[in-house]
């Protein structure tokens, strides 16, 4: 079930009406009504995989609760180590198999060796990176004595399963959502009415920006050799503009959605594209998954610690492990890469704090803001492209190609035309938002009714509803 679809249209009122007028003496009910909402928004999908979930909050569930009942240090590491295990040899095995198996024979070829490796036809169930890395806090941050287990499992599997972040985030700490399960809950309107304008403004990213800017740049990503060195960098600009409508639309309805049920989420982007260098760039982008690596990876191995070599190496191992994460492609190791590189100079010269993301935005900073998003969107190539071979080639003709200022994609019939002008109209709205939003601090756009209805206006007439896209991050 998509947020964009017929289907949560009628499914969320529902839910909502029986949270609020039929579940709502006792948080108990409340709960159950959650979990049993998350399977059913989950397994319309697909039901076999809901199995797979109940799996992984069983463990960590049952995990907890032993953790709570020995400090043997040996002890507690063991059972530490089961739950690391088991959530990330079920993350291994769907997502990753095919691709280790594939790369250890590319080895072998290189080496001029050839060896046959089996290969499986495995379905990659929807958000399984998400709620993994989810239950994986859970049981590291019991083990590290931060947070006391939950004996109450229904809380417990209201937490993992909590439908409006389940299959794209934000990657919830259980520090943050499970005590929320634990209180009641009162229907507040001003709360609910935030969170009613949030779901518009993030449908007007998903429909109106990143559906449309899809069109132009599906074509241009297929086959990139067909279009001049414009039409290139205008598709990679098209693709960072749709990804970011897509991801951070997703995150807004989300979290949007959740207040409705008296529930917060943790925020998720802080306008990335107003980033002054790479660092401030990945304080503001998926803020949820930066904040676990550096918590549960970047500090324990050292963070900015020690020598100069071993931040360099934390940094590289960072965005490397970042990239994996988001597929089992080479495209996305090498996307990792290039941010670690742009990142190494900031460490370098102990500048990677200068742009803290309360620090102050002026004028000034805007060519520095440009230079930031052009290094981002010259990396969104590899992220974009289905193989290296792909990439390459995109960065090749975008840079040597001799038909350099046609933009004839862009107008050649009047669909084109049409997509053009709503793709960039879009755009230009949401800089406009965010950038007066950002330059009040806010973390989120804030609409008042007017501009909500004004917004709804915009969705309707230039949104796409026909073939409703599935959100990029689903695949993640």
């Amino acid at each position: 079930m998509i947020f964009n679809s017929l289907d949560f249209a009628i499914f969320l009122p529902i839910v909502f009406f029986l949270y609020w007028f039929v579940c709502n003496k006792t948080v108990a009910r409340q709960n159950v009504l959650v979990v049993v909402a998350s399977y059913v928004f989950y397994g319309w999908w697909d039901y076999r995989f809901l199995a797979l979930i109940l799996f992984s909050t069983i463990v960590d569930f049952g995990i907890g609760r032993l953790l709570l009942r020995t400090d043997v240090q040996k002890k507690r590491k063991l059972l530490l180590g089961i739950s690391i295990s088991i959530n990330l040899g079920l993350l291994g095995f769907f997502k990753y198999y095919n691709f280790f198996a594939d790369s250890f024979v590319d080895v072998f070829r290189f080496f001029g060796q050839t060896i046959q490796a089996n290969t499986l036809d495995i379905i990659l169930p929807v958000g399984i990176s998400f709620y993994t890395f989810q239950t994986l806090s859970y049981t590291i941050d019991v083990y590290r004595k931060k947070l006391e287990p939950t004996s109450n499992f229904i809380e417990f599997a209201a937490f993992v399963s909590f439908f409006p972040q389940l299959v794209a985030g934000p990657i919830e700490r259980a520090t943050n959502l499970l005590p929320q399960f634990r209180q009641k809950r009162v229907f507040k309107y001003a709360e609910a009415m935030d969170g009613v304008y949030l779901v518009i403004w993030g449908l007007f990213k998903k429909v109106v920006i990143a559906d449309n800017c899809a069109f132009f740049v599906n074509q241009i990503f297929n086959t990139p050799g067909q279009f001049s060195s414009l039409e290139l960098f205008l598709g990679a600009v098209l693709f960072g503009f749709q990804i970011y409508g897509d991801f951070s639309g997703y995150s807004d309805i989300a979290i949007g959605t959740s207040r409705l049920f008296g529930l917060k989420l943790l925020t998720n982007f802080r306008f990335p594209y107003f980033s002054r260098d790479i660092a401030e760039f990945w304080r503001r982008w998926h803020i949820s998954l930066s904040n676990w690596f550096r918590d549960y990876l970047y500090i324990p191995f050292g963070g900015s610690r020690g020598s100069k070599g071993e931040q360099i190496r934390n940094v590289f191992i960072i965005f490397l492990v970042s990239g994996l994460w988001h597929g089992a492609n080479w495209t996305y190791v090498i996307w990792g890469g290039i941010h670690a590189i742009l990142f190494l100079p900031l460490i370098l010269f102990n500048a990677h704090k200068k742009y803290l993301v309360k620090t102050k935005m002026t004028s000034a900073q805007i060519p520095f803001m440009l230079l930031t998003f052009i290094m981002v969107t010259i990396a969104w190539i590899y992220f974009r492209s289905d193989t290296v071979d792909i990439a390459n080639a995109y960065l090749g003709s975008l840079f040597y190609n001799l038909d350099v200022f046609s933009l004839d994609l862009f107008y050649n019939s009047s669909k084109s035309l049409l997509f053009s002008v709503i793709s960039f109209t879009g755009i230009l709205i949401l800089l406009i938002m965010e950038f007066l939003n950002a330059k009040k601090g806010h973390e989120e756009v804030r609409l008042s009714f007017t501009t909500a209805l004004g917004v709804m206006i915009i969705i309707v007439f230039m949104g796409t509803f026909k073939n409703p896209q599935d959100f990029i991050y689903f695949q993640f």
